[in-house]
């Protein structure tokens, strides 16, 4: 896991500002691997997993999956 890397387009910036809007905890950036078919924000208190989709994030609560 990465996170303020800038990955898929994200600016550092901004993955320093973002919460999960579930729990508000810290957001990591995951890269598209076996785990997830696209890059992924992944909540580290809740373990909802919030899709990238051509570089934004959809921090949609309905959108999101569950990573636990």
């Amino acid at each position: 896991m990465t996170a303020g890397d800038g990955s898929a387009g994200l600016a550092p910036e901004l993955l320093a500002i973002i919460v999960c809007p579930a729990c508000h905890g810290e957001l990591a950036f995951v890269e598209a691997g076996e785990s997830a078919a696209q890059p992924e924000l992944v909540c580290q208190g809740c373990g909802l997993a919030y899709p990238v989709r051509d570089g934004i994030p959809v921090l949609l609560v309905d959108e999101a999956r569950s990573t636990r």
